[in-house]
Parts: C-alpha cells; sequence; structure tokens
C-alpha cells in the first residue's frame, strides 16, 4: 500500500505508511456530529491539536499551493468528494504542519508518485490522529491526482501522494485533490531520480522537496 515505513500499492510492496502501533491504533473511528470522524492515534509528531469538523465550512472549494524548493504545485481540493480528508489537509496547512518538511519517497518503477507529509522524513510519522477512507468507490489514479497514503484501511492521518504519471492501483487511498499547475515540477523530480533505498525505484528523491509552506486560498 501507500503508506508510511512498510509497503506502498497494489502489485508493488512499498513501504509501509505507518508503525505496528499506527496501524493498531487506527481502528474505524466513530463519526462525529458532522459526519467526520478524527481519532486520536500516535504517532503525533509536530502536534497541532484534532480538527473539528463544520460542515459549512468544509464544504468552500480551496486551493492548496506547496511552495518548494524545486518550485509550486497547486492543487483543487475535492472538498465535494472526500470533505472529511480535505478538512483535514486544512487544518494541518493553516497551522503550518506541512511547513519546513521534505517529500521523503519517489517511486519510478511500475508505480509513480512523490509522497509528502511526514514532518520527521522517515515515512513512519504522522498528526496524532486517524480518520476513515472517502471517495474511494471507482477511484483510479491518473497523473495529477492527489491521495492519502495509509496503513490499511481508515488509517489516514498527515501523509500524502502525488501521482507524477498514470498508475494503476487498487482503490485503496482517498483520492482528494487535482494537480493545476506543477506537474511539471513533479515530472522534473521524477526525472531526477531516487537512491533505491527502498529497492530498485523507489527511494529518496534525488532532487529535494523542501516543502517551505502550504497556502491555501479560495477557489
Amino acid at each position: 500500500m501507500l503508506r508510511r515505513k512498510g509497503a506502498l500499492l497494489a502489485a508493488v510492496v512499498l513501504i509501509p505508511l505507518a508503525t505496528a502501533t499506527q496501524a493498531g491504533a487506527a481502528t474505524t473511528p466513530a463519526p462525529t456530529a458532522g459526519g467526520c470522524a478524527y481519532t486520536p492515534a500516535v504517532p503525533a509528531d509536530n502536534y497541532k491539536g484534532i480538527p473539528t469538523f463544520d460542515p459549512a465550512k468544509a464544504a468552500r472549494p480551496f486551493k492548496a499551493t506547496l511552495r518548494t524548493g524545486q518550485g509550486a504545485i497547486t492543487f483543487k481540493a475535492l472538498t465535494d468528494k472526500a470533505p472529511c480528508t480535505t478538512n483535514s489537509f486544512r487544518f494541518l496547512a493553516e497551522k503550518n504542519y506541512f511547513n519546513g518538511t521534505h517529500c521523503h519517497r519517489l517511486t519510478t518503477a511500475r508505480l509513480y508518485v512523490l509522497q509528502c507529509g511526514d514532518p520527521t522524513g522517515t515515512g513512519s510519522g504522522g498528526p496524532g490522529y486517524s480518520f476513515p477512507d472517502e471517495n474511494l468507490t471507482g477511484a483510479t489514479y491518473p497523473a495529477g491526482t492527489v491521495a492519502m497514503a495509509n496503513a490499511g484501511p481508515n488509517t489516514n492521518g498527515s501523509q500524502f501522494f502525488f501521482v507524477w504519471k498514470d498508475t494503476k492501483l487498487s482503490p485503496a487511498y482517498t483520492p482528494f485533490g487535482t494537480v493545476t499547475a506543477g506537474l511539471d515540477v513533479l515530472q522534473k523530480i521524477a526525472a531526477g531520480g531516487e537512491d533505491d533505498q527502498n529497492g530498485p525505484g523507489d527511494g529518496f528523491p534525488t532532487l529535494p522537496v523542501n516543502i517551505k509552506r502550504v497556502q491555501i486560498k479560495k477557489g
């Protein structure tokens, strides 16, 4: 699966995105009054609290721009299809959770993704809470998809990935955004290659992808 430390997706075994502790703690949460459930979980790296869910605010369209050392990447959040996920991402971004972090994993063989969102940079970090999957029915992962990495069903946290080339995955990773600008930046990063520390075509990107800040704008 596309996880933190461990295994990734479908036919390809990549590093799982969660530790055994995380996976064990991430039972299916009970929905809150607003329809989302954010449940305390470990680890709690760079802890910013646990988001609340306001349906009216969560429904507002927005775009997120990641200012990285390799260039800017902007995506449109799918607030109508994945409101719990996009609400969580906006909460973390507005708390500066992603600022100063880096994308720790690039895959270039059979699976074409750049994985980010771990403040520890190890692939095992998390925000201190988990929440259920969304928008999986018929999910596909063409280039430009932004989706959640996980450690199994309903174990979403802070880690996510960009698809830089059409990729076949099982519908197990919540798609919550579509890149509107910066796909060329992702492809440049991919062309730079990776260090193969997790196996051929899977490792730390050769071109460092440092996230300076994430900007949220209406739209």
